[in-house]
């Protein structure tokens, strides 16, 4: 198996992130709204899309935006993707959360097509790439209509090969993004819970968050490179120890960004302990960013993404695996007595996609994976068609996004490829 497959296998190993599905974006593309209907101009025509389907859980600045909901449309070469995103209230883990769900249609010879796969970008910025190309892919995402742009938080190459340029910090990459983007969500998958001291952690996320009208997401991890650490000098804890500080620092993170205003957080526990913190800043998110959990674990990681988590990801695993993954967060949900449909369910994998095998195999290659693992399901790989079948199943299963691993950042034309001739048929 190659480099990134074996990163991706080791990290979900471990636990990664949970996620509310924020959508705080508080500029004009979610503002066209109204309550029950939805009308949208069409290059001159009137058009119109009312209902829900699938899962995207949404978050608003104030609570007269969580209430209200939020269409946008795009045109890109020919068709246009109309957003409907109608909001639901739902109350999981003891908390009242806002969700939503999405409907993407897309508008193709003037039928409306519902769709219930959300698409994301992924890179891995520390197999080789500057700030400058992660803004060029993150900006170019935007542009076609893909929902988020999500990166790694990894300080060392995996496998062998030039370590050049070398690391780029994943919250300060983010804020720049922030500042540079208008619309496409920003996270991480997943952020390591040893780099980073919890209260310190929901202060970077909470200011990132507000720098970009609310489109953060929190993507978290336990952690599990260890060379990395050696490198860096940052301590590594034994399994058990590692996931005992993670437990810990979801609830500090999201007690903190959970604090009524004007009242005070404190928290003790094991590893950490706060006294008196005012919990500022305050996310633009409310009542927080979504946080992601993952991972292949049988018992702590269900556990976990049951408590804390708003989606529950499954990384570079074959479709029968990841179905078990996720029915064992199902079954943890129904046991703490948590609606399991109140989380998302997504996947992540390698992305090769060509108009014919030779251009998704060359694609591919550029992972370190052979072609015939990827085909299980650690990659979403193969021509347009192949891809697009492949799409159903995991949506036949309740998954409702998929991150696309994109490993060769000048290769914008595959996104291209993605955007016009699958985006619009799943």
């Amino acid at each position: 198996m190659g480099n990134l497959a074996v990163k991706a296998q080791g990290a979900h190993q471990a636990a990664d992130g949970e996620d509310y599905r924020g959508i705080a974006e508080v500029d004009a593309w979610h503002e066209r709204a109204h309550r029950h209907e939805k009308r949208v101009d069409q290059t001159g025509e009137r058009s119109r899309c009312e209902g829900s389907s699938s899962i995207w859980c949404c978050l608003a600045e104030d609570s007269l935006r969580a209430q209200r909901d939020g269409h946008e449309q795009q045109a890109d070469k020919g068709s246009t993707r109309a957003r409907h995103r109608s909001e639901v209230r739902d109350v999981a883990a003891g908390d009242h959360v806002y969700r939503a769900d999405l409907c993407i249609a897309a508008i193709v010879g003037g039928s409306w097509q519902n769709a219930r796969m959300e698409l994301r970008i992924m890179v891995e910025p520390q197999q080789g790439a500057t700030y400058d190309d992660q803004l060029r892919v993150a900006k170019h995402a935007e542009k076609l209509g893909f929902a988020a742009f999500v990166r790694s938080d990894h300080f060392v190459r995996i496998g062998g090969g030039d370590p050049g340029p070398g690391p780029t910090d994943s919250w300060v990459t983010l804020a720049g993004l922030a500042r540079e983007t208008s619309r496409i969500r920003l996270g991480t998958l997943m952020t390591s819970a040893t780099f980073r001291l919890p209260g310190m952690l929901a202060v970077q996320v909470a200011e990132v968050d507000v720098m970009s009208g609310g489109r953060v997401e929190l993507g978290f991890g336990a952690g599990w490179f260890e060379a990395e650490h050696t490198a860096y000098g940052v301590p590594f804890p034994g399994v058990e120890e590692r996931f005992d500080r993670f437990e810990e620092q979801l609830a500090i993170i999201t007690g903190l960004w959970g604090t009524p205003e004007g009242e005070r957080y404190s928290y003790t526990g094991r590893h950490y302990r706060l006294e008196g913190c005012p919990a500022l800043p305050r996310p633009a998110q409310r009542p927080h960013p979504p946080v992601i959990i993952g991972g292949s674990g049988p018992r702590r990681t269900p556990e976990l993404a049951a408590t804390y988590a708003n989606e529950f990801n499954v990384g570079f695993r074959s479709i029968e695996v990841a179905q078990e993954n996720i029915e064992r967060v199902r079954a943890a949900c129904r046991k703490a007595g948590r609606d399991p449909s109140s989380l998302v369910y997504s996947v992540a994998g390698v992305l090769g996609v060509g108009e014919d095998e030779a251009e998704a195999r060359r694609r591919a290659a550029v992972s370190g994976t052979d072609f015939a693992t990827l085909r299980t399901g650690v990659g979403l790989v193969g021509t347009v068609g192949e891809v697009v079948e492949r799409l159903k199943e995991y949506e036949a299963m309740g998954v409702s996004r998929f991150y696309m691993q994109f490993n060769d950042l000048q290769d914008l034309d595959q996104l291209d490829l993605v955007a016009e001739h699958v985006m619009p048929k799943v």
